[in-house]
């Protein structure tokens, strides 16, 4: 059966903002944020990746470079239309983001990274988490984790607030991943974060866009050491709010407005940078030009090298 395309875009400006879900998530996730960017004058791509929105089967038959390759074509879909471009993600979705900023440095002009994990480390993960990082060392650890690990979400599920979690697990619960994602995710995807993860680290110093970094304190899948790491190694600036009334999914969580007010001002601030950049460029060029007329008339002057004077 197909999986359908759950990707959607709102809005309508030159500043464009891709958002990336999680592992094993949906566009849905940042339905309020989309919403609430579009608002403020941002054309926004939330979309879909590979394997995803359908079922465990077919999250296990795709790898971390064909999830990358979705971010890839959503990415060349806002190029068409906007001169100033934010990428983001949330959880797996922010490493994704990351990944495309070290690959195309030129282009992404800033990155708006929520909850973002390089590992699985939050207070609501279960004790034998460790295996997860044990198990990339060795391949024979690899296959431990992929024949035996499954991540089942469990309270909180990602949610602080009683009664938006009460709706996202509802849709997790129905058997439409298309609503939530899916409830258990597979040793095998898991694996293939952590790759993802250790080829973004060796990449982050190289990486300069600007970065809006969005997690809660009280995180309870992936702690604040992955955004204290993202801190220490990127190679631009880094500008992070800690969120004290929110757990994991922060696009749907209580301070979701705190994250989208972050996320407008971090866009509106770098389209104005472009803007006067550009500004900066019209201005250099005809003055280049401008100078060039009369450079030549001075070579051609009556003190110009070569020029024979006349009788008077």
């Amino acid at each position: 059966m197909a999986i359908t395309d759950r990707s959607f875009i709102l809005g309508q400006g030159r500043t464009g903002v891709l958002l990336v879900h999680g592992l094993g998530g949906t566009p849905i996730e940042f339905k309020l944020v989309a919403k609430g960017l579009a608002r403020n004058g941002f054309k926004v791509y939330c979309c879909q990746l590979a394997g995803h929105c359908g079922s465990t089967e077919d999250l296990i038959k795709t790898k971390w470079e064909d999830w990358y390759a979705s971010v890839e074509e959503s990415f060349e879909v806002l190029r068409k239309d906007c001169d100033t471009i934010v990428v983001g993600g949330l959880s797996m979705g922010a490493v994704l983001a990351l990944h495309l900023a070290a690959k195309r440095p030129d282009e992404v002009h800033g990155l708006a990274l929520y909850a973002p994990t390089l590992w699985y480390d939050g207070w609501a993960m279960p004790w034998y988490r460790f295996m997860l990082s044990l198990g990339m060392k060795t391949p024979f650890g690899r296959w431990i984790v992929r024949r035996f690990y499954n991540f089942v979400e469990t309270e909180p599920y990602g949610i602080k607030d009683p009664t938006i979690r009460a709706v996202v697990v509802a849709a997790m619960q129905s058997g439409d991943s298309t609503l939530a994602g899916v409830l258990t995710t597979p040793g095998e995807a898991v694996i293939e974060l952590y790759r993802l993860a250790n080829v973004v680290k060796k990449e982050l110093p190289q990486i300069d866009a600007p970065a809006f970094i969005v997690q809660a304190r009280e995180d309870d899948l992936s702690s604040l050491r992955n955004t204290e790491y993202l801190q220490r190694h990127l190679g631009g600036l880094v500008d992070t709010l800690i969120l004290d009334d929110s757990y994991h999914i922060v696009t749907v969580d209580r301070q979701r407005d705190l994250l989208i007010e972050g996320t407008v001002a971090f866009g509106m601030l770098l389209a104005g940078r472009m803007r006067m950049q550009e500004h900066s460029n019209e201005i250099v060029r005809p003055l280049s030009d401008a100078a060039k007329p009369a450079e030549n008339a001075a070579r051609s002057g009556p003190n110009a090298k070569g020029h024979t004077q006349g009788n008077t």
